[in-house]
């Protein structure tokens, strides 16, 4: 808008024509200016009113993306719990384990201690190394997937982390533009002279930015339910290993200390039989030392009739009856101290004889004893508290 230049004044000043004139360019540059204005105004409101709709939208996608990204966070919050109950349960899974071993270990110690006659590899040695097999095996699975847990927690973390940072990003770049999109010209200030060039990534870059979080985010996830699904397996399948191995080895030692008893028992009545057969045998042993005794006495007593006889005159020294019987009986006599001497020296055989069975069922029964107090008493001592739980 321009003004149009005047006329040439004359020297008595402007006419009423110029002054007209020049009245009504003011009223027209005034309604111009008015318009101008108005324009102005108006534009200035679109603008305002098109950069707070624009604010606003931007609030909303910040506030869209910023709760998936709290949900998310809360899932790998409550996902990081879930790892850590179970790496607890891993833990204490492993430490039942390995108490399993140690007493296994303890059972196969004690049992080489037995008497070098039972010391000899049984079915409960046998499944003594089964089990111990079984524990070291389910305990490396178990520690294993303890750090698989473990390094699966730190990678949750990291995740956390930068969940975190983004939510804390788009919490303070929401309160920005909520800010701004209710500010007005009466509370705007002394704004800055100048600007600095901007450094901000473009929204698809921004957008893209959360994705990548999330995804990885979900990843992480997924990758937290498929571990946990395999270290839930991994206990159950110990558990199981663990119980089956331990009631195999309870059971042959059970009945390892049955089949003891039932020796120590039938040895104790075999024991008791030898004792009363000795006992027997000693006193027959003393019974034939008095028929030995009696018959040397009637021996003596025919010997000294004889002796006697001798002493008649030669002309009555005839061999009669009586000399005949006395000299018979002295030979029947003999004979008899000499089958009972055979006898009193084959009782005293005999009497050896199960004197040395006595030892042998004495020994035995010691060395059942032993067997018995390793097997009933210190393994079974060892093995109550590892008793083998869910876990």
């Amino acid at each position: 808008m321009s003004v149009p230049p005047s006329g040439p004044q004359r020297p008595d000043g402007p006419s009423r024509v110029d002054m007209e004139v020049t009245r009504n360019q003011s009223q027209l540059f005034r309604a111009e200016c008015r318009r101008t204005i108005t324009e102005m105004d108006n534009a200035c409101k679109r603008m305002q009113s098109d950069d707070t709709k624009r604010l606003d939208q931007r609030v909303r996608d910040i506030q869209f993306l910023r709760k998936n990204l709290e949900w998310k966070l809360e899932e790998i919050s409550e996902e990081v719990d879930v790892l850590l109950e179970m790496s607890s349960r891993l833990a204490k899974a492993l430490e039942v384990c390995r108490e399993t071993l140690r007493v296994t270990v303890v059972c196969l110690d004690e049992r080489t201690r037995r008497l070098p006659s039972e010391r000899r590899h049984d079915h409960v040695d046998g499944e003594l190394l089964q089990e111990r097999e079984v524990c070291e095996a389910a305990g490396l699975l178990l520690q294993r997937a303890g750090e698989r847990i473990a390094e699966q927690i730190r990678l949750n973390r990291s995740v956390l982390q930068l969940l975190e940072q983004d939510v804390e990003d788009k919490r303070r770049a929401e309160d920005v533009d909520t800010s701004c999109a209710s500010m007005t010209r009466r509370c705007t200030g002394e704004g800055p002279s100048s600007f600095l060039p901007s450094v901000a990534v473009t929204p698809e870059q921004w957008e893209n930015t959360s994705a990548i979080n999330l995804a990885h985010a979900e990843q992480q996830k997924a990758d937290s339910l498929h571990l946990r699904a395999l270290a839930e397996s991994v206990l159950e399948r110990a558990a199981a290993d663990l119980d089956e191995r331990v009631q195999a080895t309870t059971t042959a030692l059970q009945r390892n200390v049955s089949e003891l008893q039932a020796a120590r028992s039938q040895m104790g009545e075999e024991l008791a039989q030898v004792l009363s057969e000795l006992a027997s045998q000693q006193r027959t042993s003393a019974d034939l030392l008095g028929a030995i005794a009696e018959n040397e006495g009637e021996l003596r007593l025919a010997r000294a009739r004889l002796a006697v006889r001798r002493q008649r005159p030669s002309k009555e020294r005839c061999h009669d009856p009586a000399q005949s019987l006395l000299l018979a009986e002295v030979q029947q006599l003999h004979a008899h101290i000499h089958k009972l001497r055979e006898a009193r020296l084959q009782s005293e055989d005999e009497q050896r004889a199960l004197v040395r069975c006595q030892r042998e069922l004495q020994e035995n029964l010691e060395v059942k004893a032993s067997s018995l107090h390793i097997d009933e008493v210190v393994c079974a001592r060892h093995r109550e508290p590892g008793a083998i739980h869910r876990f």
